[in-house]
């Protein structure tokens, strides 16, 4: 504000009442909310999400405008829904992600305005044989999880014959009243699972087997020889 102003008052459709604005110090031309404690400016709980004008005034005169955005109350504000490689670092916020079919991988959701009592989230998406569940706290080394956000996160498959393209993956939250949409991009050929182990594993048993069967027979015939 120019030097001089000694007060702004905001008014907006969505406030309840207007926001009384001072200097930030004596003589300054910063001006900011420095209400009385416990002084509480709300948005008005009748009306219906959308766009409104703020408008900011000093002495009957327009100074300022900007826009406020109104949500629905309760509403989920999704943050980060990513998925990604369960063995690399997870894409950023802005980025769904991109999944070779057949990779073991992690989903992880934030959400800003989670409903009370909802601990564990419902994730569809025709990369998944099925649906997943997303549990509250789930561990994610590349989330700071610092705005205050609640952090939902589980681990599943790909599936191996999903042909390379861009498919939608939806979460269910809010006890079912909201869902939320990412496209996320399938590229690569599909990851190799070897049988080896088992193959090792069931030639070991094989041989066991034979062994035991070797040993049978020589008692047998040292019992047989002895009589």
């Amino acid at each position: 504000m120019p030097a001089g102003t000694d007060e702004v008052t905001v008014t907006s459709p969505a406030l309840v009442a207007p926001i009384p604005l001072t200097p930030l110090e004596k003589g300054s031309v910063q001006f900011v909310q420095t209400d009385a404690p416990g002084t509480r400016h709300r948005i008005r709980g009748d009306i219906a999400p959308g766009t409104y004008p703020v408008t900011a005034t000093s002495h009957g005169r327009a100074v300022a405008a900007a826009r406020i955005a109104v949500v629905a109350e309760g509403s989920a504000v999704i943050g980060r829904f990513v998925v990604g490689d369960a063995k690399r670092p997870l894409p950023g916020d802005g980025d769904p992600g991109a999944v070779r079919p057949g990779s073991d991988v992690i989903v992880v959701l934030t959400d800003r305005q989670p409903a009370a009592g909802e601990t564990s989230l419902t994730v569809k998406s025709p990369l998944f044989d099925g649906p997943l569940t997303l549990r509250e706290g789930e561990d994610d080394p590349g989330c700071k999880c610092d705005d205050g956000s609640t952090l939902f996160g589980g681990h599943t498959v790909v599936r191996d014959d999903v042909p390379a393209g861009r498919y939608p993956m939806t979460v269910v939250s809010h006890h079912g009243q909201e869902t939320t949409t990412r496209q996320v991009t399938v590229a690569g050929p599909p990851v190799p699972h070897s049988r080896l182990p088992w193959l090792i594993g069931g030639g070991a048993a094989v041989a066991l087997v034979a062994l035991a069967s070797v040993a049978v027979r020589r008692r047998r015939r040292k019992r047989q020889a002895a009589s």
